[in-house]
C-alpha cells in the first residue's frame, strides 16, 4: 500500500504543475504573467523557497524530521527541472533544505547574503535555471525583486515554491505547493 501511495504521490507532484499551466493556457491565461520590470539579461528560469520546518530559531537550527521529508520531496520534484545552480544562505536549516538537491545533481550549493537581495537578482537575472533557497521575510521579496508575483508569508508557511520565468516576453510566476512526503523514503 505504501509503493502505491507514493506512486501516486509521485504522479500528483509531476502532474500538478502540467494541469496548473494547461488550466491556464486553456483559459488563455498564463500563470501570472506581467511586463518584466527586470529587464532580465537572458533567459532565466528561478526556483525559489523558503527552508524547511526548522528545530528552532537559531542560526544553526537544523530541520525538523518533516523539514528533512519536505527537503527530500523537493529534491524529487525538481530531479529533472534541469536545476544548474543552487543557492542557499549561510543558514543550516537553508542549506539542509539545497543539500538533498544538490548531492542528487552533483551540484556545489552556492551561499548569497540573504540582506543583499539585490545582488542575487542581479545574478540570477543572467540566465540560466536556480534554485534559490531563503527564509519568510527574503523568498516573496526576491521574487518581486525579480519581477514577480509573492505574497508576504506567514511563519508556518514552508510549502510554497515558486517558479519566476524571465525571458523576451516578460515574467511569469507559477506558485506550487509542496508536501513533507518524499516518495524517495517510501
Amino acid at each position: 500500500m505504501t509503493a502505491i501511495r507514493s506512486l501516486l504521490l509521485g504522479l500528483c507532484l509531476i502532474l500538478l504543475p502540467v494541469a496548473v499551466l494547461a488550466d491556464a493556457a486553456a483559459s488563455g491565461e498564463s500563470a501570472a504573467s506581467t511586463p518584466s520590470a527586470a529587464s532580465p539579461e537572458a533567459d532565466a528560469t528561478v526556483w525559489l523557497v523558503r527552508h524547511a520546518e526548522k528545530v528552532d530559531l537559531t542560526a544553526e537550527s537544523g530541520l525538523t524530521e518533516q523539514g528533512s521529508a519536505r527537503a527530500c520531496a523537493l529534491a524529487h520534484l525538481l530531479r529533472s527541472a534541469g536545476i544548474e545552480r543552487i543557492h542557499s544562505s549561510d543558514y543550516r536549516r537553508t542549506r539542509d533544505t539545497a543539500a538533498p538537491l544538490a548531492a542528487r545533481l552533483g551540484l556545489d550549493i552556492e551561499l548569497y547574503d540573504p540582506r543583499q537581495l539585490e545582488d542575487i537578482a542581479a545574478l540570477l537575472r543572467q540566465g540560466g535555471v536556480h534554485l534559490v533557497v531563503g527564509h519568510s521575510n527574503t523568498t516573496p521579496p526576491l521574487v518581486r525583486l525579480l519581477g514577480g508575483a509573492a505574497d508576504a508569508m506567514e511563519d508556518g508557511d514552508y510549502d510554497r515554491l515558486y517558479r519566476v520565468t524571465l525571458g523576451a516576453g516578460g515574467v511569469e510566476t507559477l506558485l506550487l505547493h509542496t508536501t513533507a512526503h518524499c516518495p524517495d523514503r517510501g
